[in-house]
């Protein structure tokens, strides 16, 4: 391998541990505060997460990879559309009946929802603004954790160990979410990765990431809603 290649994966590495080290951060932060603004549509965040993205495309290039590798080909596009579209779908279905079980049965034991509820939508306004706004943290994940770390370090690591390792790290780094996002992030990194392998494209987990997540919105949406519904519906009931 040449020392391109070697600085790609030591910048990567460096990459991720900065990224981690901003998660543990924000992790300790949410414990004692809560966001005033939807946290996907703070300025400085939408800005560090671009600038991110442009830092992976550039690691990308420096690894001296073809395209292909990195999973930056994108053949079948309708059909890798369509199965995204599927896989995100089960996927928020899972997550969305797994965690409603696990809170009636053990209450916020087990997961917290203060992440959920900081990138919830108000109104209809800001929903569209989330819709957009979530497409670059998607696409941050998806070019860091399986294109460059699974895709760029394949041809010097066993791809079993990349793929179940960087799962892992994928599922720690939703640390806030409590240790059911961990773990239910872990499990959906490991599909998004062994799509991503199988697919040996970047577009159809890329899909797939986005409908999860926006699905999961939608449904605490729902959930906001008819709470507050709910609570309008005692005040109206109760004595004047």
């Amino acid at each position: 391998m040449t020392i391109n290649f070697w600085l790609f994966t030591l910048l990567t590495l460096a990459l991720v541990a900065f990224i981690g080290y901003g998660t543990y951060t924000t992790a300790r932060l949410l414990r004692t505060w809560r966001p005033d603004r939807n946290l996907l549509l703070l300025p400085a965040e939408n800005l560090l997460r671009l600038v991110l993205i442009g830092v992976c495309l550039i690691l990308g290039m420096l690894s001296g990879l073809p395209p292909s590798q990195l999973g930056w080909s994108f053949a079948q596009v309708g059909q890798q559309l369509w199965w995204g579209v599927v896989w995100g779908a089960v996927l928020a279905i899972f997550f969305y009946g797994s965690t409603q079980w696990l809170v009636r049965s053990t209450g916020q034991r087990f997961y917290s929802s203060v992440v959920i509820q900081a990138i919830t939508p108000k109104d209809a306004r800001e929903f569209v603004l989330v819709l957009v706004a979530m497409a670059p943290v998607v696409l941050l994940e998806e070019l860091l954790f399986r294109s460059l770390l699974i895709g760029g370090l394949a041809p010097v690591v066993p791809l079993p160990l990349l793929i179940v390792g960087w799962s892992v790290i994928f599922g720690l780094l939703h640390s806030p979410q409590g240790v059911w996002g961990m773990v239910g992030a872990g499990l959906g990194g490991l599909l998004l990765s062994l799509l991503f392998v199988m697919q040996g494209s970047l577009l159809l987990p890329l899909v797939a990431h986005y409908v999860t997540n926006m699905v999961q919105v939608i449904q605490a949406m729902r959930l906001r809603y008819a709470e507050a519904r709910s609570t309008n519906d005692e005040a109206d009931l109760s004595p004047s």
